[in-house]
């Protein structure tokens, strides 16, 4: 497969563009990978990109976004922090993807088992991480159940995986109320900011309604 060009990123839209990603973790479900040459790709891309998507991931080894998309070089943006938030230095990048760059989609993508997010469940500190994991704590408070505060914490599996998910609600919610830009590229239909959840144990990625 050929990496983007200018004229094939003309030819999506925010709803393809989910569809390629859709399709792409099927592919990877079923190890079924597109045949690529990247280094065709090294070449192809060396003059310019024109990725459709942007994807804000963790850092966990566990979820290459073009790994688990079943995508090529020069297709994607990938924006990785532990625990997939915004800051100002990301939301410029998606604003440099999607306004000036041409991407279609943001997917904010977490994940189950998420190490940063059991950190901010256990109130962990040590360093700068310490500052990173505040920015999670208010997924953690948003989920009020259980109440029962011997076992909200990195043991309850469920638990996590609830902080995790709102905590990707959260993050899109801040895309829209700090990015003036995204929120009006997407009002105007010219991408779509959505979420999603990778599981660690079967390669699946849950895009949310």
């Amino acid at each position: 497969m050929k990496a983007h060009t200018r004229e094939s990123q003309a030819t999506m839209t925010p709803q393809k563009s989910l569809e390629y990603l859709k399709d792409g973790n099927q592919r990877f479900q079923n190890n079924l990978k597109t045949n690529r040459n990247l280094l065709e790709q090294v070449n192809d891309t060396s003059d310019g990109q024109f990725p459709f998507a942007t994807i804000l991931s963790c850092i966990d080894s566990r979820v290459s976004a073009e790994l688990v998309f079943d995508q090529g070089l020069g297709d994607v943006f990938s924006v990785r922090i532990a625990g997939n938030f915004v800051n100002e230095d990301i939301l410029g990048s998606m604003e440099f993807a999607c306004k000036l760059a041409g991407s279609k989609l943001i997917v904010v993508l977490g994940h189950t088992a998420c190490g940063a997010v059991k950190g901010a469940c256990d109130g962990a500190k040590m360093g700068n991480l310490t500052k990173l994991l505040e920015k999670i704590t208010p997924a953690v408070n948003a989920v009020k159940e259980p109440t029962d505060v011997s076992i909200r914490n990195s043991k309850n599996e469920q638990f996590v995986d609830e902080v995790a998910k709102v905590n990707v609600q959260l993050t899109i919610d801040r895309i829209y109320a700090e990015s003036p830009i995204l929120a009006e590229l997407e009002k105007n239909g010219d991408i779509k900011i959505v979420g999603a959840m990778y599981d660690v144990n079967t390669g699946e990625v849950a895009f949310f309604n």
